[in-house]
């Protein structure tokens, strides 16, 4: 069990952004799914993703990144929030992360983050405490430490890691070495590595010291670590939007796991502890509907299964279809399948080819 001296070091980093487009109409640009109680639970995802977070450490070692159009609704949600960090324009999640990284690391030189998607929905939160506390203790050796997702199927919607050799490593007896992160595969290749029990999901959880992360940027992405540290130089003082403002748009758009995770696992860098907890990222409505969303009570089944949502309180009634998904909106309307379920995405695309932004 972890206990909480072995986190006194450890910040936690929320990096809030997406508009999480397989959940469209649900979830807007303007609204995004990190910001709705999708689950029924009677909390956001993000408040979520804080509960779990703040059962562990102080809400102070709290840390949120996100874009000035939500940072409102952020603040209303999480009102014991300190520390929210705002971009001026999405860069991917390497500036997101690296920014707190670098802030993070210039008040507190011996800090470990951990770096957690808003909107994930985890079930135990013994076991997540257990896994967290060991990628902390592996972290604190030098490596760039993940937590790897234990499949519940041969799941083509993420990417995978493989496992290499256990490493001995005290209080991190569960972690092994990365012999490489792979990218989603198809569906013979991902049974195959369900089948083999090496391979674990990718869910993005990265849990490094703040000098060991900044030390790999500077060598692999120099430019967007100049940048990075300096803005964090200017962070406490009065000038810190102007510079934020005039460095920020020409950081590196990339994602944390092209930046450091690939690159820095081929070099042996990193780690892997297995995460014994039921998680789902919530990326479609399939998945919504794995994780017990019920349809509203509104809706008339005959003959018939799925998921129906009415957010305008209209009634929905379903005949002689299965495995169907209805949303509606009062400005939109969405009839798919399951099987379809990731292709609601397209959807999203097209209104924008249309010069639909009003509804994305």
């Amino acid at each position: 069990m972890t206990s909480p001296e072995s986190l006194d070091s450890f910040h936690a980093v929320i990096p809030a952004g997406g508009a999480g487009t397989r959940l469209w109409p649900l979830s807007r640009a303007a609204r995004p799914k990190f910001l709705l109680d999708l689950d029924g639970s009677g909390r956001s995802l993000l408040q979520q993703t804080w509960d779990r977070l703040n059962d562990l450490i102080p809400a102070e070692r709290i840390h949120v990144v996100t874009g000035a159009a939500h940072a409102d609704a952020i603040r209303e949600q999480l009102p014991e929030l300190t520390g929210l960090l705002v971009e001026p324009s999405p860069r991917d999640s390497m500036p997101a992360i690296g920014l707190a990284a670098a802030v993070i690391g210039s008040i507190d030189p011996d800090a470990i983050i951990g770096s957690f998607a808003a909107d994930h929905i985890i079930d135990d939160q013994v076991a997540f405490a257990d896994a967290i506390g060991q990628a902390v203790a592996v972290a604190r050796t030098g490596l760039v430490t993940t937590i790897g997702i234990t499949p519940t199927g041969p799941s083509t919607a993420f990417g995978y890691i493989e496992s290499g050799d256990q490493l001995t490593v005290e209080g991190g007896g569960s972690a092994r070495a990365i012999a490489a992160f792979v990218e989603k595969p198809d569906a013979a290749t991902a049974a195959a590595y369900v089948a083999g029990g090496h391979h674990s999901w990718n869910g993005g959880m990265f849990v490094t010291r703040t000098d060991v992360l900044l030390g790999h940027l500077a060598r692999l992405q120099p430019a967007l670590h100049t940048g990075l540290t300096t803005i964090a130089a200017a962070w406490t003082g009065e000038k810190r939007q102007a510079v934020l403002e005039a460095t920020w748009p020409a950081l590196t758009k990339i994602a944390i796991d092209h930046a450091i995770a690939e690159p820095v696992s081929l070099e042996g860098g990193m780690a892997v502890v297995p995460g014994a907890f039921t998680w789902d990222d919530v990326g479609d409505y399939a998945a919504l509907q794995d994780v017990g969303a019920a349809s509203s009570p509104e809706t008339v089944w005959i003959d018939a299964s799925g998921l129906a949502i009415a957010e305008d309180g209209t009634t929905i009634a379903v005949v002689g279809l299965h495995d169907v998904v209805v949303v509606r909106t009062p400005d939109a309307l969405l009839v798919t399948t399951r099987d379809h379920a990731q292709r609601v995405k397209e959807v999203v695309a097209e209104l924008k080819e249309r010069g639909r932004t009003d509804l994305v």
